[in-house]
């Protein structure tokens, strides 16, 4: 669920710290323009994203038990209908400087491409040990629960400056969306439903400046949001027996859904429409000022991936068929226990272990870029 994927990320550092030296961390002159005052985070993109992957990491405690209550597929459905969208449109506004240069196609491998292979292994692993599936197959083609938000930003990512060239991105985008959501043939590789589906999210991120998230932190957005999430829920409750929650995957075209081609099409534009208006009242919600877990939204890759080994491994073992568990405490408990976990593996001492994986430097495997040593040659010779 994000980033991502992201996601997300210190952790990727949205994606591996790449952009925030050109966005959330600002540069301020002080006389001389070659000091540089400490970088500092906007505390309110990494308060989204912390808060978007609590939400991924919720949502998906409450599949085993949804089946069982119509309140908690209804608020299913809101949660799916934002949480993702949120986390894509970040990862593409803090994609936005990206231009294919070296050092940034070196951090695109190291902290996305090599993630994606490395936990594409090891979720299949995890699998054969601990559900006693010897057969379960590894395959880098076909993304993997998590996985395929990292293959996604990739893709995305290195599409980035075709859609600085395009004169209207965000339609074309759509329209690429569309044609994704009649097309059953493009199949599973690469979870490219997935990818083109939510391709219009990562490029309206792309679209937005500061001030766009300026204007829907307004104290009158966030009164209008109230009413907005209230009426969502309503709607989701009603629509539980209506609709197929899968359309909110993006996962597949609308004849995999037993729908009608023309349906795809519409379903894509109003479910965008949708997700827009309620990833903007989540923005509004939003703080920005610094808190408590503000500094965890620098680790939201590692629980994003990480996490997802919990819900299978109690998926795996049974942990989720308890009577008690589904019910309104039970759930409750389940919620509150997914929000923790995800929590402490967003922590420091967590990045500290996985950070072999999930932004490995890998000086061995690329060659020095030009400029890089001739600058050094620069410094050496004043």
């Amino acid at each position: 669920m994000f980033h991502a994927a992201s996601p997300s990320p210190h952790v990727q550092q949205d994606q591996n710290n790449q952009d925030k030296s050109d966005i959330q961390n600002k540069q301020h002159e002080s006389g001389d323009r070659s000091q540089n005052r400490p970088k500092q985070r906007d505390s309110f993109f990494d308060n989204a994203k912390y808060l978007a992957i609590v939400l991924v990491a919720v949502a998906h405690s409450w599949e085993p038990l949804k089946g069982d209550s119509r309140i908690l597929q209804g608020v299913y459905m809101v949660v799916y209908a934002f949480h993702m969208p949120a986390f894509v449109i970040i990862s593409g506004f803090f994609s936005r400087s990206f231009d294919a240069r070296p050092d940034r196609l070196k951090r695109l491998v190291t902290g996305v491409l090599v993630p994606y292979v490395l936990f594409e292994t090891a979720y299949p692993l995890f699998r054969r040990v601990v559900d006693h599936a010897p057969d379960q197959e590894i395959s880098l083609l076909d993304p993997w629960y998590l996985t395929w938000f990292l293959c996604a930003l990739f893709i995305w990512r290195l599409t980035t400056p075709i859609w600085k060239l395009v004169r209207h991105p965000l339609p074309v985008a759509l329209g690429v969306a569309a044609l994704a959501s009649v097309t059953p043939a493009i199949g599973d590789d690469l979870d490219l439903q997935r990818v083109l589906q939510f391709l219009p999210f990562f490029v309206l991120g792309l679209c937005l400046k500061p001030e766009h998230f300026r204007l829907v932190r307004r104290r009158s957005v966030r009164i209008a949001a109230v009413p907005v999430f209230a009426f969502a829920l309503a709607f989701g409750w009603w629509a539980v027996p209506r609709m197929n929650a899968a359309w909110l995957y993006h996962r597949d075209a609308a004849q995999e859904l037993a729908a009608p081609w023309w349906a795809g099409p519409v379903m894509q534009l109003a479910l965008f429409g949708c997700s827009l208006v309620l990833t903007a009242c989540f923005f509004a919600w939003v703080p920005g000022r610094r808190l408590w877990f503000t500094a965890l939204g620098a680790g939201t890759l590692y629980g994003y991936l990480l996490h997802g080994f919990l819900i299978k491994a109690g998926e795996y073992r049974g942990w989720f068929e308890h009577t008690w568990l589904h019910r309104p405490l039970g759930e409750i408990l389940v919620s509150v226990l997914a929000a923790a976990a995800v929590t402490l593996l967003c922590t420091p001492p967590v990045q500290r272990v996985f950070r072999f994986a999930m932004e490995p430097t890998m000086a061995w495997a690329f060659k020095r870029d030009a400029a890089e040593v001739a600058r050094e040659r620069v410094k050496v010779g004043a």
